[in-house]
């Protein structure tokens, strides 16, 4: 599928060659050199995606991150960095970014990256070549009084529309299928496909977090999202928990 993109990274040659890859793919592509340009192409023109460089002169890609999701942007973010730890990885996942590159990476790789990312998200409406419309799987599902729509990428809980990242949504999505059914760290992060291979279990532990602070009355003592400890988590409706002794 063809989206419209926009590259911010400050190396001119790094740049161009993403550019030139993404370009081959079919995709409309804009190249910006700082954080402040990045900040003002997304909020003018709304793209599908955002390929992010952390390390940019007058705001860097974290910051970048950090303010459009304070805005509830929705747009896709890829980061491209030359950090290496976990931290600053887990970091970059914890202020809303949807994937991770470290530096030196393969163009192809990023494509890779590039379609899968786009594949998942893709807005509501908008068909996925060579698909057949309206799948059992994209139907709104309920687990009590939390709803996902995968057709419409809203959630909601009571009636109260939340915004979740699109890595949040996959997760969500994936558990309002099946109800009650523990899913491992693993499983999850097949879910969250295209994440580098150096990112450790901790990822899904990061959204589960976030979606915690969304999606519960009291996060820190969780009623629909709970841990199972040692093999991972489940969803369950709360209500069915209440048991009312015999008259």
């Amino acid at each position: 599928m063809c989206a419209d993109i926009v590259i911010a990274e400050d190396d001119v040659k790094q740049a161009e060659l993403v550019r030139r890859y993404l370009e081959h793919e079919g995709h409309a592509v804009t190249v910006v050199a700082d954080g402040r340009a990045a900040l003002e192409e997304v909020r003018r023109g709304e793209p599908d995606l955002l390929v992010l460089d952390v390390m940019m002169p007058r705001a860097d890609g974290l910051d970048v991150v950090r303010i459009l999701r304070a805005e509830s942007r929705e747009v896709l973010v890829l980061m491209l960095t030359a950090r290496s730890t976990e931290d600053d990885l887990l970091l970059g996942l914890d202020l809303g970014a949807d994937d991770y590159m470290t530096k030196p990476f393969s163009p192809r790789e990023l494509t890779a990256r590039v379609r899968t990312l786009l594949r998942r998200n893709r807005r509501p409406g908008a068909p996925v070549p060579g698909s057949a419309p309206a799948a059992v799987e994209d139907e709104a599902l309920s687990v009590g009084t939390l709803r996902v729509d995968p057709a419409r990428h809203e959630v909601s809980v009571g009636g109260t529309q939340i915004v979740c990242t699109p890595g949040e949504f996959r997760i969500l999505a994936a558990m309002v299928r099946e109800p009650d059914r523990v899913f491992t760290r693993e499983r999850l992060l097949e879910e969250l496909h295209g994440f580098d291979k150096y990112i450790s279990n901790r990822t899904v532990d990061v959204h589960i977090m976030h979606l915690r602070k969304k999606i519960e009355p009291a996060p820190r003592r969780p009623v629909r999202l709970l841990t199972v400890f040692g093999v991972g988590y489940k969803l369950t409706d709360p209500a069915k928990k209440v048991r009312h002794a015999p008259s």
